[in-house]
Order: C-alpha cells, then structure tokens, then sequence
C-alpha cells in the first residue's frame, strides 16, 4: 500500500512538471549605455578619480527576455565594470516584477574601462548616470518583451585555450576553460540572441587610456552580431584569478574577434531542439563578517590612497553590517542552467560547481547582480597575493565555498532530485 502511495506522489509530481512546461518565447533588444565624459574612470586604482577623456568605442547593454508561460527571466549583458550595485539592482528588480519579470541576470563584462557606478554625485551632472542606467534596463525589458515570438534554443560548450591563470605560481594552476553558446532562434530558424560565457579578465588596454571602452569582450559581441544579425549577449564567467591568452600579439579587438570565431563556428553546430524549456529559478541572499574595519579612520585613511574617495564612502556604508553577496540559480531544463554570482569567483569555484552538479551545460557568472568584490577559494587565499585578501577581498575566509555549495543544492532542488 505504501509503495502505491508513493508511486501515485511521483505520478502526479510529474504530470505537474509536464503541465508546467509551456511554449517559449524569446525577445531581445539592445541600448546603448555610454555615460557623458568626464566621469570618473574605474578599473585600476593608479587612476584614482581621475575623469574620462573620450570614447573609444560605445559601451552596450544586451538583452534576452525568455518566457515559458510560467516564469520569465530577463538576461542583460553590460559593457561596465560591475552592475548596478545591490541598492540599485533592488530598485530594477522591484521595477520589473510590475511587469511579472520575477527572475534578473544583469552581468557586467567587467571592462576595466568603464565608469565608477558607485560615484553618482557630481556636481555638474545633468542626471543620474545609476538612474539612466535603471531606465535604460527597465526599457529593454518592454522592447524586449514587446518583441517577443515563439522561440527555441539549442547549446554547445568546448574548452578553448584562450585564458590562462593570473593568480597562482603552481604547475597545476586551475583554469576554467569551457566556451558555452546558447543560441536562440524563432521556429522558422531566424536568430533571435547568442549567450557567450567564458572566463577572461578585460584588460588588454592601457590603465593610462582614459577612454571608455568595451574591450574585448565588446568587439566579441559585435562580431558575432555582425555574423548572425541578431545580439551576442557576453556572460562574464568566474574570472577572478583569470585572464586572456591571445593565441598571437594583438588589441583586444584582435583577441574579441579570435573569440568570436570560436562562438561563430560552435553556434553553426548547434540544434535548436528546446522549445518546452521548464524555467525554474531562485535568488539567495548571504551574510557573511567582513574582514576590513572600513569605520576606522585609519583604514578610510589607507583605502582613501587606493580607491576613488566616492569609493570608500560606498565601502563603508556597504559593509557596516557585513559583506552581503547574492546568487541567483536558474535551471531551463535538467541539462541546462545558469548560475549568477554577485561578485569576483576564482575559477576553482566554478570548476568545482560545474563537475559536482551533473549537469551537461551550466553556465557560471560573476558579476552579476551586485558587485561584493573577490572571492578566492581557500586554496588560492593559502598562496596569497592580490584577490585574496583585503581591501579587495574582504569576506570572511569559505564564503566562496559556502555560496557554491548552496547554489549546488539549489540546483538539484530546481531538477527535483533533493527533497
């Protein structure tokens, strides 16, 4: 008799699944984000607060809107540093769930030629660069949604020797290798986006140039957009300790084109056999102590020498009651999902994430949603050096481990595997 109960439990569970799981539909839609000049410059302290002088090339936000009839998740690409900080990002989670988006993926490429978001203040300025950044979000998930077809996907993954480890000095430094590509098309085969997800730091250009710039993972993105007609959203991975290895000296357009050859060719591969995806996604939110007594004079005194002084204001009122990343867990089929976290992963994390989840595809993202800093895997803070520990990494020792852990369960509760 018992065996009859739990055998009718697992049938009704799985024709709840079955009815959860609707048609796809897919939008796009890009914009573009490049803040006025003469705003502070991030990406190398040796700047300090120094002001932007030109354009070298446009900074972009992409955007994908997936639905499945039940839920819908918004993925935005944006050629900046780091998103929108964690007041912010509140603030465009809350504007899209007006509009029944419950589930955000905003990524930042993490261009070391961006604007420091943080630094909102001046004096001169007309308006908000945060605020524009919101609006500009918040619109292209209605043009995104306003757009919206019938749609399918398909996904591939190769490991690419194109990134090398930046960090560690042993023979066996980890390197996360793995190019994922997600295309997504209409039903009558016309490419709607592409995701990109690898692990690279953007920081071919000078720290001198004092010119926004999308870097390489931007001239990637034109690329393939050029290619394919339709926007190549970049996905910035758990690139911490890494950063690029051009198969041959060049700019950084050189290496973002190098890349999009490797997109262009997997994404030709691929077959686009997922029209029923099952999108299940969930948003966690950590507490952990912070290493860095950022309310001691003597330490804003110190920070004051590194960072923009805006900076170290934003540090001190974030981390008063401790550093506070969040995750966020999708999963679109049993085989395919997509993790974000809200800070700098080393690639050891998401090694280790991807090899105990037992998934065929996952996507990993760092920077997304927030930017709470580095968080190196505790064998990485064992050989120490930059990453590792304060100012830039000031999470208490296991935070990493502790967050992809959780997102590990997260995973295998999304697909129904752990009670």
């Amino acid at each position: 008799m018992r065996e009859i109960c739990w055998l009718s439990v697992v049938i009704l569970y799985a024709i709840a699944g079955v009815a959860r799981a609707g048609d796809l539909k897919a939008g796009a839609a890009t914009v573009d984000i490049t803040p006025p000049v003469g705003m502070p410059m991030w990406g190398y302290a040796s700047r300090h607060d120094a002001p932007s002088t030109g354009i070298r090339d446009p900074l972009m936000a992409r955007a994908i809107l997936l639905d499945d009839g039940s839920e819908k998740l918004l993925i935005v690409s944006l050629d900046l540093g780091r998103p929108p900080a964690r007041a912010s990002s509140a603030r465009i989670r809350e504007r899209l769930r007006v509009r029944n988006i419950n589930h955000m993926l905003l990524v930042a490429s993490h261009t070391h030629h961006g604007p420091v978001m943080e630094i909102d203040d001046l004096p001169d300025a007309k308006n908000s660069y945060t605020q524009t950044v919101e609006d500009r979000i918040c619109e292209l998930a209605v043009r995104a949604a306003r757009t919206a077809v019938p749609a399918r996907l398909g996904v591939a993954a190769k490991e690419c020797d194109l990134n090398r480890n930046r960090h560690s000095k042993r023979a066996d430094a980890p390197v996360d290798k793995t190019l994922s590509v997600v295309r997504i098309e209409s039903h009558d085969g016309k490419p709607i986006a592409t995701l990109v997800n690898f692990a690279a730091h953007p920081t071919m250009l000078s720290a001198k140039l004092m010119e926004y710039s999308a870097e390489w993972p931007g001239a990637m993105a034109k690329r393939v957009q050029e290619v394919t007609g339709a926007p190549c959203l970049f996905l910035q991975g758990a690139c911490g300790d890494l950063t690029t290895k051009p198969p041959k000296p060049g700019t950084p357009d050189d290496f973002g084109i190098a890349v999009a050859d490797e997109v262009i060719s997997q994404s030709k591969t691929i077959k686009c056999n997922i029209d029923k995806p099952n999108l299940r996604a969930v948003r966690d939110e950590y507490h952990f102590p912070c290493l860095l007594a950022v309310g001691n004079p003597l330490v804003s005194f110190g920070l004051g020498s590194i960072f923009f002084p805006g900076l170290v204001a934003h540090y001190e009122r974030e981390y008063r009651e401790g550093v506070r990343p969040e995750t966020t867990t999708v999963t679109l089929t049993d085989q395919l999902g997509i993790v974000g976290f809200s800070g700098e992963m080393y690639c050891g994390h998401a090694l280790s994430l991807r090899r105990r989840a037992r998934m065929e595809h996952l996507l990993i993202c760092g920077y997304c949603n927030d930017y709470q800093q580095y968080f190196p895997t505790i064998e990485s803070m064992s050989e120490g050096g930059y990453g590792t520990s304060p100012p830039v990494a000031v999470a208490e020792p296991g935070a990493g481990e502790r967050m992809t852990d959780r997102v590990l369960l997260q995973l295998y509760k999304l697909r129904g595997q752990v009670p």
